[in-house]
């Protein structure tokens, strides 16, 4: 899987851009503030469908503009892909894969799979379960559509209980409707955690290697998965779920909102059996949340039979000579996309970005 090439028009800071890109490691170099980051996001936005930055869709059209474009060129094992996404500060935006206009964001996640790293991925493993659940679900999307659409059925029926419980006057009119939605809500909720479950243990030998490779150390990764369910994986499932609700029904109609469910998991991710969430130094932190993100990667070729694109971003910048060599080493299989501030010993193709232009 490689991307060819890329073309943007009044996105972010750039007026107008278009370039193709080498096959294997491709490098962005510029001072803060001149572009470096608004290429990836735009990379990531075509395969994704939304940023990995906290935004509008409409604070991606250039300052003073009223619509811009992103349009990316990519070969897959079997057939190329070029996705067209059209974006407006007053409308909804419009996304063409091949020319064909797509209706549901399902039909954009898997056709160019991502895997995006950043310092800021720090928060993957030192802030709320919610950027744990965000990466589970962003990197089983991509390779599991069925996932994808059961995780927007869980949301709207979980959006549907939270309404009842709230604008319900009585426990009597909650207790008279709500098993409708339980039903619903559990079904759902079975086959995403079973699906996250078995995430975590494919990736799991693959965090250990990259882990093990890019420190050099002894240290040891695991990662258990904390179902806010209630309940364990197992054939009883969706009946002890069913009871959890039940028992909760009280408590949730005061609380106005569902106080279990997959929408509470979380991951305990430990080095050596301590939680590095709580006691791993800032060093620890960022090479855990590196090597999650690369045995994401090694998950991603291992699932599909292609290796996603990588984007690393200001990663350089944190790390010491010997791991980034290691890191180049490690990800030598995959087309990789880095921005950096100043010059490297890279082998790579090398971008220059000044004011949202590009130049080799």
């Amino acid at each position: 899987m490689k991307i060819q090439g890329l073309t943007v028009n009044n996105f972010r800071n750039y007026k107008s851009l278009s370039v193709s890109f080498d096959d294997k490691i491709n490098v962005f170099i510029g001072k803060n503030a001149q572009g470096k980051t608004n290429l990836l996001e735009s990379i990531y936005y075509c395969c994704i469908g939304k940023s990995f930055k906290s935004c509008k869709d409409k604070e991606l059209v250039k300052w003073g503009e009223e619509n811009g474009s992103i349009k990316l060129k990519a070969e897959k094992k079997y057939r190329d892909v070029d996705i067209d996404i059209k974006l407006f500060t007053k409308q909804k935006k419009t996304i063409q894969i091949n020319g064909l206009p797509i209706r549901k964001m399902g039909e954009l996640i898997g056709e160019v799979n991502i895997v995006f790293f950043s310092p800021q991925e720090l928060k993957l493993v030192r802030e709320s379960p919610e950027e744990r659940r965000k990466f589970m679900d962003i990197a089983i999307s991509q390779s599991n559509k069925r996932y994808f659409y059961q995780l927007g059925r869980y949301e709207k029926i979980l959006a549907n209980r939270n309404k009842l419980l709230k604008n319900s006057k009585t426990i009597e009119i909650v207790k008279e409707t709500v098993d409708i939605w339980d039903r619903a809500l559990v079904a759902a909720a079975k086959y995403i955690a079973f699906e996250r479950k078995l995430f975590l243990e494919q990736i799991l030998p693959y965090s250990q290697k990259a882990h093990s490779y890019i420190s050099g150390g002894k240290e040891n990764i695991s990662l258990q998965y904390k179902c806010g369910c209630n309940t364990k994986l197992d054939d009883h499932f969706e009946e002890n779920m069913t009871k959890n609700l039940q028992k909760n029904i009280e408590k949730d109609f005061k609380l106005g909102y569902t106080s279990i469910g997959i929408h509470r998991d979380d991951i305990d991710i430990f080095l050596n059996d301590v939680e590095v969430k709580n006691f791993g130094s800032q060093g620890q932190q960022r090479t855990v949340a590196l090597s999650l993100k690369l045995a994401e990667l090694e998950n991603l070729y291992n699932l599909n039979g292609e290796y996603p694109i990588l984007l690393l971003d200001d990663v350089f910048s944190e790390l010491d000579l010997d791991r980034q060599k290691r890191l180049l080493k490690f990800v030598d299989r995959t087309q990789t996309f880095i921005t950096c501030t100043d010059e490297r010993k890279i082998e790579g193709v090398l971008y220059y970005i000044k004011d949202g232009n590009i130049a080799k």
